[in-house]
This record gives C-alpha cells, sequence and structure tokens, in this order.
C-alpha cells in the first residue's frame, strides 16, 4: 500500500474511531485548529521556502512581538531533506530553551554554509551532469564531511524528543528498503528512537549519488542495538505534508491530541502550510514522441537530467498535493491548506548543489517574487495551479494565516 492509500485509510478510522474520544475531551485547552507546517527537499533551493518563513514569522511578529517565533505556532513541523534541516533549526532549543534559528536567520545560514557541503567541482557542466546522474566509480558528488560535522557540532547531544513542538522526518533504509519516518513523539515513548538530531539531519540530507549514505546506531532501555543505514528521505516522502497528517491522525486516534471532535481529521478544523522548493519548466523537455525510442541509458540520462527520477520525484510530491488539496476542497474549507510551490524555475536554479553567490541570490529573489505572486490552487483535474480571484497574493495568504496562528495560540494560552 502505497503513502497516499495509507493517508486515506488513516483519515477514515480516524474519523470513526476519535468519536467517543471527543466527547470526552472538552476542557479548556483543547486545540480550536491543529497547525502543520510542511517543508518540501531540494538541496540549497530551500533558500525558497526560508524566504517565505521570514515573512510569515515578521508577519507573526508584527500581531505577538519580536520574540516569536514559528515553532511557537505548530504543532507539527515536517520535513524533508533540506526541508528536514529547516525544521530542526526551527525547533531545535537553544541554551536558552527557545528556537535555535529565527527564520529570518535561516537564508544566511544557507548562503555561509552551502558553499562548503557544495563546494565547487572542478569538472565541465556535462561532467557534473553525469555524476549527478550516474555516479562514479570513486563515490558520490561530495563527501558530506562538512554537513556531518557542522550537524553535531551545531546540534551536539540533543535528540529528537528534545524539539520545541512535535517534529517529523523521513529517511529511508537502503538495508531493509522502507521508510523510516522519526518523530518527536516516537522518541519520547521508545527509547530506540530517540535518535539524535544530527544523525536525523544528516540521514535525511543524503541524497544518492550527491553524498553517501549515513550509518549509525541507536539502544533501547535493555541496551538492544538498532542499527540504520540511511538515505534521502525525499526517495520516499519528498513533500512530506502526508506524513505529518498521518502523523496526527495517528496519535489523535491513541488519545494524544487534545480535539474536540472528528472534523479536525477531514480538514475543516485543519491548518496546512506547505512549501515548496520550486519545480522546473519542463514545457516540451519529456514527449511521448522523444520517449518512444527511449531505452535504459536514456532514461536515466538525457539533456544532462535524469527523466525516470525527476519524474518520480514529481509524481509522488504531486500526488501528495492532490490529495489534500482534494480532502480540503470537498469540504470547502480550501483556504485552511495553502501550498506555495514556484513551478517556473529555469537554469541553475533548478540544481539542487548550485552554491554559487549569484545563484544563491536568484534563488532569494525567487522567493521574494513569489510572495508577490497571485496565491494559486491546484486544479485537481489537470494538475496545474492556477491563480484564485479575489485571494491577493501569497504574502497576502501567509498574512491571513499568520493572524489565524496568532489567533489559536492565543485562544489556547489567554492572558
Amino acid at each position: 500500500m502505497n503513502n497516499i492509500n495509507l493517508v486515506i485509510v488513516s483519515l477514515v478510522i480516524a474519523i470513526v474511531a476519535i468519536q467517543p474520544l471527543a466527547q470526552e475531551q472538552t476542557d479548556v485547552g483543547e486545540a480550536n485548529f491543529v497547525t502543520v507546517l510542511s517543508i518540501d527537499g531540494g538541496g540549497v533551493r530551500g533558500i525558497v521556502p526560508a524566504t517565505l518563513l521570514a515573512f510569515l514569522e515578521s508577519k507573526i511578529q508584527e500581531i505577538d512581538g519580536p520574540d516569536a517565533r514559528i515553532a511557537d505556532y505548530f504543532d507539527v513541523i515536517a520535513g524533508t531533506s533540506t526541508g528536514g534541516l529547516m525544521t530542526t533549526m526551527l525547533a531545535a532549543p537553544n541554551e536558552k530553551n527557545r528556537p535555535m534559528f529565527a527564520a529570518k536567520d535561516i537564508t544566511n545560514f544557507y548562503f555561509q554554509h552551502s558553499p562548503r557541503i557544495f563546494p565547487k567541482i572542478g569538472r565541465t557542466k556535462f561532467m557534473n551532469s553525469v555524476v549527478t546522474v550516474l555516479g562514479e566509480a570513486t563515490g558520490p558528488k561530495y563527501d558530506g564531511k562538512y554537513l556531518r560535522a557542522m550537524a553535531k557540532m551545531m546540534l551536539k547531544n540533543l535528540t529528537i524528543k528534545d524539539t520545541l513542538t512535535n517534529v517529523v522526518i523521513p529517511a529511508f533504509d537502503i538495508r531493509r528498503l522502507q521508510p523510516v519516518i522519526f518523530s518527536s513523539a516516537q522518541g519520547k515513548e521508545v527509547a530506540w528512537k530517540n535518535a539524535l538530531l544530527a544523525d536525523v539531519c544528516i540521514s535525511t540530507a543524503a541524497a544518492p549519488t550527491f553524498f553517501p549514505p549515513y550509518y549509525f546506531e541507536t539502544r533501547d532501555v535493555d541496551g538492544t542495538k538498532h542499527t540504520f543505514d540511511l538515505i534521502d528521505g525525499g526517495v520516499a516522502a519528498n513533500n512530506p505534508t502526508h506524513l505529518a497528517i498521518t502523523h496526527i491522525t495517528k496519535e489523535a486516534v491513541m488519545g494524544k491530541y487534545r480535539f474536540s471532535g472528528p472534523e479536525v481529521f477531514d480538514g475543516r478544523r485543519m491548518l496546512v502550510l506547505s512549501l515548496g522548493t520550486g519545480t522546473q519548466t519542463y514545457n516540451d523537455l519529456y514527449t511521448a514522441q522523444k520517449a518512444a525510442k527511449w531505452g535504459l541509458l536514456s532514461w536515466i540520462f538525457t539533456n544532462g537530467t535524469a527523466p525516470i527520477l525527476r519524474i518520480f520525484g514529481d509524481a509522488m510530491s504531486d500526488m501528495v498535493d492532490i490529495h489534500v488539496s482534494t480532502i480540503f476542497q470537498s469540504l470547502q474549507v480550501e483556504k485552511n491548506y495553502l501550498r506555495i510551490q514556484e513551478d517556473n524555475l529555469k537554469g541553475e536554479a533548478t540544481a539542487m548543489d548550485i552554491s554559487s553567490p549569484e545563484n544563491m541570490r536568484a534563488l532569494e529573489d525567487i522567493g521574494k517574487k513569489l510572495l508577490k505572486k497571485p496565491l494559486s490552487r491546484l486544479d485537481v483535474e489537470t494538475g496545474k495551479l492556477e491563480p484564485v480571484k479575489g485571494e491577493g497574493t501569497n504574502a497576502d495568504a501567509l498574512a491571513r494565516f499568520a493572524t489565524l496562528l496568532c489567533a489559536e495560540r492565543k485562544r489556547r494560552n489567554p492572558a
């Protein structure tokens, strides 16, 4: 059963199973909305959602003051690959038990560290493409040493149960051939799932052909060893929105969230913000006519791209958006689900590892321009993002989201 079907089944089970629980829990502290933030994978293109998050946090601060942070307002933050790193930066505590990073500082983090995570290699553009797609006999494109050292230095002995809000971060175990989902909730309950945050970050970002797989071990309370052989979570869930929804559903069915009714599971009392890292403009890059004569190598490498990998990656992300959009639109609460994605990337901006100052500034500019674009919503029939009349820009939508988040936090914590 694939991830999308699992989400559908879990939602149906939750709606039925939660009703007796909902009647019992009526205390003042119940959540009116459950709030979710999801951040896609995409390497250095993480600068795009980082720019959007900085804007969102600034709008929250206009309402609740300069000390407000993203982690204070979301029940769950889910992130894959670069989104997982960002999730950790937003939710990991510093020495004052506040978020390690303000959202406005994340872009500077990318500018400072990306050139050393993705160092420029003395190859031609063609050879870089070949290496990225096929790998090479001597190993992956980057050794990953700087990323590993930086994560361990920054996060030290923090584990996933230490985060300031619930996080959900996927990876994929190549030994067991199955996804591994790390979450704060599981880390608090099961000793061997309480992995070091540094290990989780390194694992979810270990993109095949770019970085080597990552191995680490954990221990159960009785000393039993558990091993992990992990690569980038993007191979299973580059858009982790469905993972966040499934996590909430499971926790609520088990009585671990304070909701007052089953409608929270079908979107009527759920606020979901999903941020993409951008997709390439394909146009006629791949067509049936062109692909009719492709063999194995052509599907793996054509015109500097990997058609089969891009198709799988886009299909998984888009299916998540289609599924979630269908739920919210069918219940006429489409405003509760905000997906912001740039679908017109071109040139170097499409790459996940070009960390030149020029490209990073271009990605930041793409994020800023995305704020000014009209709010778009997925047409579930065509799969295209269509501008929505009368709802303003993405900046307007994020400002509205900030208002809802602040109202929900005030409702839970009245002065």
